[in-house]
C-alpha cells in the first residue's frame, strides 16, 4: 500500500470509532454465560432437592424402625423436608419469572444477572442450613450419650463445611459483579 492510500485510510478513520464490538459474537456470550448459570443452578437445585428428602427420609426411618425417643434427629428431618420444600417453591418462583425476559441481548443479560443473583442466594441458603443441621447433629449425638470425641469430631467438620462454602459463595459472586460489570459497560454512552 502507498503511503497516499494509507494517509487517505488513516484520514477517513480518525473521524470514526476506533474499534467496535461484534454484537453477535457478544449476545453469544452473554446467552452462552446465561446457560452456564442456568445448568449449575438447575444441577444445584435439584441435588439438594432430592438430598434432602432421601437424607430426611432415611433419617426418619431409622429412628421409627428403632422406635428412638431422640427429639432432635426427628427435628433434624423435619428441617431436612422443609428445606426440599422451600427450595422446590423457589425452583417454581425462579422458572415462571425467567419468562419475564425478552430475548435481546440486554434481556439476556439482565436473565443472566438475575440467575447469578439466585446463585448467589441459594449458595447464602446452603451455607447458613449447615448450622442448624450440624447443631442437630450434635445434639442428636449428644442426646445418644455418644463419645466427646465423635461430637468433637462432628462439630470440626460442619466447621470446615461452613468455610469451605465461602469459596463457593465467592465464586456467584464474582460471576454476578462481572455480569453488573458488563451491563455497566454496554449501557455506557457512545
Amino acid at each position: 500500500m502507498k503511503f497516499e492510500e494509507m494517509k487517505t485510510i488513516w484520514d477517513t478513520t480518525n473521524n470514526e470509532m476506533l474499534f467496535g464490538i461484534n454484537e453477535q459474537a457478544m449476545h453469544n456470550m452473554i446467552h452462552a454465560k446465561k446457560e452456564v448459570g442456568q445448568h449449575i443452578t438447575n444441577t444445584s437445585e435439584l441435588l439438594w432437592i432430592v438430598v434432602n428428602i432421601i437424607a430426611g427420609s432415611f433419617v426418619l426411618g431409622i429412628n421409627l424402625f428403632k422406635g428412638s425417643e431422640n427429639v432432635f434427629m426427628y427435628l433434624m428431618s423435619a428441617w431436612m423436608f422443609g428445606t426440599a420444600f422451600f427450595l422446590l417453591a423457589s425452583r417454581v418462583r425462579r422458572i415462571g419469572a425467567s419468562k419475564n425476559f425478552d430475548r435481546t441481548m440486554l434481556g439476556d443479560l439482565e436473565h443472566a444477572i438475575s440467575v447469578a443473583i439466585y446463585q448467589e442466594r441459594f449458595s447464602i441458603l446452603g451455607r447458613w442450613n449447615i448450622v442448624p443441621i450440624g447443631t442437630l447433629v450434635a445434639l442428636g449425638l449428644w442426646d445418644s450419650s455418644q463419645s466427646i470425641w465423635v461430637l468433637a469430631g462432628v462439630l470440626v467438620f460442619f466447621i470446615l463445611t461452613i468455610y469451605a462454602s465461602g469459596f463457593e459463595h465467592r465464586i456467584y459472586k464474582g460471576r454476578r459483579k462481572e455480569l453488573e460489570s458488563l451491563k455497566a459497560k454496554l449501557a455506557m454512552p457512545k
